[in-house]
């Protein structure tokens, strides 16, 4: 079938050719028929250039390009996307060993695969489709994904449903190859129970691997704080050194998460506990308890109308913070939001410090791991934003 033509409006064709992967409904001219959610159109400048194809939304987002080539988007085209997006992995690294057993296989924009998002964890691929293009063909991608050599799938599972808010009245997650139980992964050496069916995202946030290991190593007899604490990734990490660990969440099921995930590292060690509490409260009384403290909140901004209420909550967050840290302290603070920029939320943190008058100097400047590429024609791909700050 003849897939339908979209023109762009005069000069909107620029971003395009500077291989930016998304094309906004704003920039379209006109189209040669009604494409429903999900098809595969052409995109053409207004003089009738090919200039790229990709999966049509009725949104803001308008097209999802996958390629700016004349290309059939079928099995073998993802195929040697998805081999290539391990490739790049495999160059930063990253691959299955003893150590490590869980990272992010596709991400997005970054590997060329816009509105998909796989995770590895320990034979089991757990896929989110962002876009109905790749929902529609989610049984397709997790074949292809299946028969790859040299990663051992055992089961794909499909967990599309939150990030596409039930599009579809029939939406559900689900087994589309295979089948397991809830696993134990292992990161740099740590161990994770990992819930993809009833935990957030696809189950675990594997973007802050890095930024944990960074953490265990400054953390040797130190009193941490870990805010907003979900499986207590961070905890596991500065238990290895610390004097001792608090985890704090406002929800019970991730406080039990990350419970059990220090007993399964160290078993019934004393030195963590763990608290369900609101973040904001518990800033309010701990009173110079604590000389190491992350804050890594949910994403306070999921779209641009939001960031100036977004950068006063990381305003106040943060300040509440620096308040309260040990003299000599060290503060890990993070945005997880993709509308906050690098600059924004540095911004935010200088006001939060101006606030309190202590004297807070830069000693790292932290992003998302390898396996969460950024595609240099699409700067929106880093969304992880995080600075490490020493406290007078």
């Amino acid at each position: 079938m003849e897939r339908i033509k979209l023109v762009l409006k005069s000069g909107k064709e620029k971003s395009v050719k500077r291989f930016h992967p998304w094309i906004f409904s704003g920039a379209i001219k006109g189209m040669s028929g009604n494409p429903a959610n999900g098809d595969m159109v052409d995109v053409f400048d207004n003089h009738g250039d090919f200039l790229a194809s990709g999966h049509y939304n009725r949104g803001t987002i308008a097209v999802r390009i996958l390629s700016f080539n004349e290309t059939e988007a079928d099995d073998d085209f993802f195929s040697r996307q998805i081999s290539n997006a391990i490739a790049c992995r495999r160059a930063a690294g990253i691959s299955v060993s003893p150590d490590l057993n869980v990272f992010r296989l596709v991400h997005g924009e970054g590997d060329g695969l816009p509105g998909l998002v796989i995770d590895y964890y320990n034979g089991v691929a757990v896929m989110q489709c962002h876009s109905m293009g790749f929902y529609n063909i989610r049984h397709r991608i997790a074949n292809v994904v299946a028969g790859l050599p040299g990663i051992n799938i055992k089961a794909v599972y499909d967990k599309s449903s939150s990030a596409l808010h039930s599009a579809a009245a029939d939406m559900k997650d689900e087994y589309l190859v295979g089948h397991s139980e809830p696993a134990t992964v292992t990161e740099n050496g740590f161990r994770f129970s990992i819930d993809w069916v009833g935990g957030q995202k696809t189950g675990f946030f594997i973007d802050q691997r890095n930024n944990r290991r960074l953490l265990g190593e400054l953390s040797a007899g130190k009193k941490v704080l870990n805010m907003f604490g979900y499986t207590g990734g961070f905890s596991v990490y500065a238990m290895k050194n610390a004097e001792l660990v608090h985890t704090v969440d406002s929800s019970a099921a991730a406080t039990a998460l990350a419970d059990e995930n220090i007993r399964l590292n160290y078993g019934n060690d004393k030195r963590h506990q763990s608290f369900r509490h609101d973040a904001f409260d518990y800033l309010n009384s701990i009173n110079d308890k604590y000389d190491l403290i992350i804050l890594d909140p949910p994403a306070f901004a999921k779209h641009s109308s939001a960031l100036d209420n977004a950068l006063q909550g990381y305003k106040k967050l943060n300040m509440k913070a620096l308040k309260s840290i040990r003299a000599g302290g060290m503060l890990f603070t993070f945005s997880c939001s993709q509308a906050v920029s690098r600059e924004e939320f540095r911004k935010s943190v200088f006001a939060a410090a101006a606030n309190t008058g202590r004297n807070v100097r830069i000693m790292y400047q932290l992003t998302q791991p390898p396996d969460h590429p950024v595609s240099i024609y699409h700067p929106e791909g880093e969304y992880l934003k995080g600075l490490a700050v020493l406290v007078d």
